[in-house]
């Protein structure tokens, strides 16, 4: 579980709701046309953007920003080279036994376990990740498009207001306000909802994605070496390029 995102949402309610009590009421900022024009309209456009089946996955894709469990590359290099002195020490089709619980790391290990060619083993891992990429950028992609459309319905909503308060310039000064204040509301709601609910959240999904993805490049050029039958050592140096220079093994300075 994300905990991050669970903290970003509440704080960013709080700081919202902390600021209106500072002021005024939260009564003042709760208008039922002003939350169907925003609310509706988002959902209306949602529909028209996405076919069915992609509508259906938003809520579970909302809920992946905060259940998620984070790949950690090193522990997969670590099992990778585990693997390799495995494979060194007894073969290569001794690695079909080991058990191994991450999906894609098995599924090359099973490849690798059957003798398949190197290059049948990229391009059926490759198009494993080309598949799970565009699968996260949909996702992604809905979240944003929420959150450019929050605002414009926000924005449609206050001209409605706008309109119908010139409609009434005799209610006078005090109706006019409060005629000014619901108009604005829809301009309010549109922002949080784009720029705390939607946006941030895509933001972190396609962070995860370029996670998950860099996780199992990392799969694929370690198990190559294992079918290579390159030393174990070798192996993790290199899949340690793939990190950081302070997230790599001790031994393995690299390059800044």
């Amino acid at each position: 579980m994300d905990i991050a995102t669970v903290i970003g949402l509440v704080l960013g309610m709080l700081a919202i709701i902390g600021s209106i009590l500072a002021g005024g009421s939260i009564a003042a900022f709760i208008d039922v046309p002003s939350v169907l024009v925003v609310g509706g309209g988002v959902i209306a456009a949602v529909f028209v953007k996405w076919p069915m089946d992609q509508i259906k996955t938003i809520v579970p894709v909302y809920l992946k920003s905060i259940l998620v469990t984070s790949s950690n590359p090193q522990e997969v290099i670590e099992e990778i080279q585990k693997l390799a002195e495995t494979a060194r020490r007894e073969s290569v089709f001794a690695l079909e036994k080991v058990p191994v619980e991450d999906p894609f790391l098995k599924k090359a290990v099973t490849l690798a376990a059957d003798n398949r060619p190197p290059e049948v083993i990229t391009s059926i891992l490759q198009l494993e990740i080309d598949s799970m990429k565009e699968r996260h950028t949909t996702g992604a992609d809905i979240l944003d498009n929420i959150g450019a459309d929050g605002p414009a319905f926000g924005m449609i909503g206050t001209l409605i207001g706008l309109v119908l308060m010139l409609q009434n310039l005799s209610g006078g000064p005090e109706q006019l306000g409060k005629s000014m204040a619901v108009a604005m509301l829809t301009t309010f709601y549109g922002a949080v909802l784009a720029n705390l609910f939607a946006t941030p959240v895509a933001t972190k999904l396609k962070f995860y994605s370029k996670n998950e993805i860099l996780k199992m490049n990392i799969i694929i050029a370690g198990v190559l070496g294992i079918v290579a039958g390159e030393n174990p050592r070798v192996i993790r140096e290199k899949l340690d390029s793939f990190l950081p220079p302070s997230q790599r093994s001790a031994g393995d300075d690299g390059g800044e």
